[in-house]
């Protein structure tokens, strides 16, 4: 429940910012400013958004009037808690009277407001009825890790999202279990696609059927991400908060965004596969991989979740989808780039993962996957970030919300979060620079351990490799190109990679797989042109 005040907290303050930045630069009043962001909403959310509108509009218009800033209006609304000795949170630099003053102002106002107190135990969005049905769907998502729409129960699906294929290579029958991306063809595929890889039927010139005489001793193989919010690629658009580019295209693919977690997998570094609608360009292992060899087409599996660190891993694994006898083998990049040592806490050092428990879990998730990946798979695993590339690229400048005003940097964004306790990585995201300096060494150890583990442990079913997060050369190739560095971070959330260093990230690991290790890329197809020619874009993705 602390949590969710927490961030309704949050919610509220940008929420508050936007309908007041809005009214300002369309020079309109702040209920005129409500209506117009009700309508930006797609048609579906739009009904929750007049509901909220009837409900909080005239309150927030009235504080507003009288030149409340967000932080005030949200405290005065009571959707700020503020636990007993603890500072109040604020997002803007506090009004001259103070906030405690401000809010106390505020509060007499809103004193008449009936119907606004009989409103304060609704605080969950899924209580909504014309939200508790996609809310109900996301829940069972959030708790299973499996696609929602998954008739024959294979883990793949013909729906994008709720875990579909936006995640996971597209099923092209979901009403048989034994048809699905990534398995060895049945009978060479001569009368159906078993595999989903669009080649099947027989060669009417020699009765060869087409499976084997292209795909016959390709090294045929998967592409599975075991990993965090990163890997599953984590982006609120700007656009939702930056009222001068503000229209309803903006707000198009919220619908399409929620029911993706605000992970956008069909982009991402290691399992993307569309052209990116969110800025950047789409390259990924599993794109090169298909490039190589295009019997590998749709065998990707995203198998990450927003807060994803080596401990909550052990049952996300679970979710995979590999059949030990019947399968391709499978590169596995294990990838929990910064969780295990970034938490809101305020005592953030003492809930760091120690590399002790990182041995553990790590030991555990390869032990787990020995027994599940086919003969021949291979296992990369990634070392941590070094986070103090955020605070010394970002602290200092204008976050989305304040590039209107010039009022809100990151460095509050930051704080505000900290004081919310709801902060990405309180190690981070801190102007204390001893704290980010302890948190990247905790790091690196549990980088080292990753290390030590590709060095000295054995499996029967796979090899280990280790590589660092590749940042430093992420920025060098990005600085080459007449980028700057802090365009490499997500601009909302000021902590992800953006989809430029997602694409980045990926040509330097592969090129370091295709120097060091080729044998884990499989050799490339010579039959690519004749698959292409004959099978076009084999049934797309």
């Amino acid at each position: 429940m602390k949590q969710k005040i927490e961030r309704l907290t949050g919610g509220c303050v940008l929420v508050v910012s936007v309908i007041e930045q809005l009214a300002q630069w369309h020079n309109s009043t702040v209920k005129a400013a409500v209506e117009r962001l009700c309508d930006y909403i797609p048609e579906k959310l739009q009904g929750f958004c007049y509901v909220l509108a009837e409900l909080y509009g005239p309150h927030i218009a009235e504080l507003i009037d009288k030149e409340m800033n967000a932080d005030v209006v949200c405290h005065s609304l009571r959707l700020c808690k503020q636990d007993p000795g603890q500072p109040l949170c604020h997002l803007y630099s506090p009004p001259k009277v103070g906030l405690s003053v401000a809010i106390r102002k505020a509060k007499r106002i809103m004193k008449t407001s009936k119907d606004l107190k009989s409103f304060m135990g609704f605080s969950s969005v899924c209580a909504f009825p014309l939200l508790a049905n996609i809310c109900e769907k996301i829940k069972f998502v959030l708790r299973n890790k499996l696609p929602f729409e998954d008739f024959d129960g294979d883990k793949f699906s013909t729906f994008p999202t709720l875990r579909g294929y936006h995640w996971r290579g597209r099923d092209c029958n979901d009403k048989n279990t034994t048809v699905y991306p990534g398995r060895r063809p049945d009978n060479w595929d001569a009368k159906s696609d078993s595999n989903c890889n669009g080649i099947w039927g027989v060669d009417p010139k020699d009765g060869i059927p087409y499976e084997e005489k292209f795909c016959k001793g390709a090294d045929s193989r998967g592409v599975v991400l075991l990993g965090d919010s990163a890997g599953a690629h984590f982006h609120i658009p700007p656009e939702w908060m930056t009222v001068t580019q503000m229209s309803a295209k903006s707000f198009a693919n919220l619908p399409m965004a929620f029911s993706d977690e605000f992970d956008w997998p069909q982009f991402s570094e290691i399992t993307g596969f569309l052209n990116s609608t969110i800025g950047g360009w789409t390259d990924s292992l599993y794109l090169r991989l298909r490039k190589r060899n295009r019997c590998n087409h749709r065998d990707l599996q995203n198998i990450s979740q927003n807060g994803g660190s080596s401990g909550n891993l052990l049952s996300l694994i679970k979710s995979l989808a590999r059949n030990q006898l019947l399968d391709n083998p499978a590169i596995v990049i294990y990838a929990t780039i910064g969780n295990d040592v970034c938490n809101g806490e305020r005592d953030t050092l003492a809930h760091m993962t120690t590399p002790k428990e990182m041995l553990s879990n790590v030991v555990q998730a390869l032990r787990y996957l020995d027994s599940r990946l086919p003969n021949g798979s291979h296992v990369i695993l990634t070392g941590l970030v070094d986070g103090r590339f955020l605070w010394d690229n970002l602290h200092d400048r204008y976050h989305p919300l304040g590039q209107l005003n010039k009022d809100v940097t990151y460095s509050q964004v930051y704080s505000f979060l900290d004081c919310l306790q709801v902060s990405p990585c309180s190690g981070w995201l801190t102007p204390n620079e001893t704290l980010r300096n302890l948190t990247s060494e905790r790091a690196l150890q549990l980088s080292n351990v990753l290390k030590e583990i590709a060095r000295s442990e054995k499996f029967a079913n796979f090899d280990i490799f280790y590589m660092d997060f590749p940042l430093r050369q992420t920025a060098e190739e990005w600085h080459k190109m007449g980028g700057e560095p802090w365009q490499l971070i997500e601009p909302v959330d000021g902590f992800h990679p953006s989809q430029i260093a997602a694409a980045l990230g990926t040509g330097i690991t592969w090129q370091k797989a295709l120097h060091e290790w080729p044998q884990v890329l499989g050799k490339e197809n010579p039959f690519n042109d004749q698959i292409e020619a004959i099978f076009k874009d084999q049934g797309g993705h």
